[in-house]
């Protein structure tokens, strides 16, 4: 099993890990983490009435007062988050280049531009008695459609436009200064001048080359954000069904069991679709994957859902070994880390413990997302910061739903319920070599 997991697994999605956009888009994706938790956060004062009826009279009369005001912080998070990870992305993309390749690249100016690519396909154009008119509507103005929370191509919807747009904008920076493309200014000219002056041909490069595609969709009667969002949709409808929850998981634990850090190279590119989803549901969808899913119902404890595991070995293993390591384990445990757990016990090429390790997280992912997607608990609404103990983070994503922590107890208790025979026959086994070595 192992050979195949490296041969098929570890070897391909180890490549995948080192790609640049790959890297650049975990980078976006942790810089935005306190954007999402810090507006989420606004967002569940506001919503606490809808899981708490009783205090809808004292809301009315005090913070509903100022929520215009304090909802602020949502939609200047995550109602431009695309704009974010435009700029962020840009920056670390050129980072990357300008590190490995030895380019004279500016990550601010790859930033910028990133940026820059992403604005041009946000007005929406239409081609009509053969000239470009930028398109007016109810929500449009002189082609800037206003959504639920700020401009609509800005929300989490542009995501996968602005990783895409940032891309090409990067590429085409690096190719100019690749081929000297630039002005050079001399030596006595300030950094910052200098700086500004080199990114001005790819400027021209990038607006010439986004206006040339864009012209083009536009004469088709669509445009590049449209175009973008029909393969990604078709990604996102796929990770939004059972099935597909059900091979991120078992990739992401799979990965872990060779060594390989999967959380880390999986949900990096699978987090922009649960942030997607998330909003969506904050204007009515009903995505059961959205938001910290993962972390609330799937890997409690940790990678593996370990929490039930480590506190049995803590308090009943009969291996001193594991017994040690349990209880050194706690703390961590409790806010889902459990890199001791994984590298100490280990897990990691453990036949006896891969099989709980893989299972037990796709069977949990699995409950949680069917009790969310037939109705019975709350779908996420609001991020939270993924160390969240158990049944505080979902609650809290749920907008207050009680019946989140309910579910997420119950996901904890099936994941040990897996482990428990597992982990007593590796308890056993460890006694036997103790008592050996003894």
């Amino acid at each position: 099993m192992f050979e195949l997991l490296e041969k098929y697994l570890m070897g391909p999605m180890g490549k995948v890990a080192t790609y640049r956009p790959v890297r650049a888009i975990v980078a976006a994706g942790m810089a935005s983490i306190p954007l999402t938790i810090v507006g989420s956060a606004f967002l569940v004062l506001g919503v606490i009435p809808q899981a708490f009826p009783f205090l809808a009279d004292i809301w009315a009369g005090s913070f509903d007062k100022f929520a215009a005001l304090t909802l602020l912080a949502y939609k200047c998070s995550m109602g431009i988050l695309s704009l974010y990870f435009a700029l962020v992305f840009g920056y670390e993309y050129t980072k990357i280049y300008a590190e490995e390749e030895g380019l004279n690249l500016s990550p601010m100016n790859g930033g910028i531009l990133a940026v820059f690519a992403f604005f041009m396909t946000i007005p929406e154009l239409t081609w009509t008695d053969g000239a470009m008119t930028l398109v007016t509507g109810e929500t449009t103005v002189n082609g800037w459609t206003v959504g639920g929370d700020s401009l609509a191509r800005l929300a989490t919807s542009g995501l996968f436009t602005a990783i895409l747009m940032s891309v090409l904008a990067v590429q085409l920076y690096r190719l100019c200064v690749k081929r000297q493309w630039v002005i050079k200014m001399p030596e006595a000219v300030p950094e910052g001048v200098s700086r500004s002056f080199t990114a001005l041909v790819p400027a021209f490069v990038v607006a010439i080359t986004v206006i040339f595609i864009n012209g083009a969709f536009i004469f088709m009667g669509t445009d590049i954000y449209k175009v973008i969002a029909i393969p990604f949709a078709f990604v996102a409808n796929i990770t939004n069904s059972l099935p597909g929850i059900i091979v991120i998981y078992f990739l992401v634990h799979a990965l872990w069991i060779v060594g390989i850090h999967g959380a880390n190279i999986v949900m990096g590119l699978v987090n922009p679709i649960l942030l997607a989803n998330m909003a969506a549901n904050m204007d009515g969808g009903n995505y059961a994957f959205a938001g910290e899913f993962t972390n609330a119902y799937v890997t409690i404890g940790g990678s593996g859902a370990t929490l039930g595991l480590t506190l049995f070995i803590a308090f009943f293993a009969k291996s001193e070994q594991l017994k040690m390591l349990g209880r050194a384990s706690i703390g961590p445990a409790i806010f889902n880390i459990n890199e001791p757990i994984i590298f100490g016990m280990p897990v990691v090429y453990n036949p006896i413990l891969a099989i709980p390790f893989i299972l037990a997280p796709i069977l949990t992912a699995s409950i949680a997302f069917l009790a969310v997607d037939y109705g019975l608990v709350a779908k996420a609404i609001a991020q939270t910061p993924w160390p969240s103990p158990v049944g505080i983070g979902a609650m809290m994503g749920a907008g207050g739903d009680w019946k989140a922590a309910v579910l997420a107890i119950v996901c904890a208790l099936v994941a040990f319920l897996i482990w428990f025979p597992f982990i007593k026959v590796y308890d056993a086994k460890l006694v036997k070599e103790e008592q050996g070595a003894a």
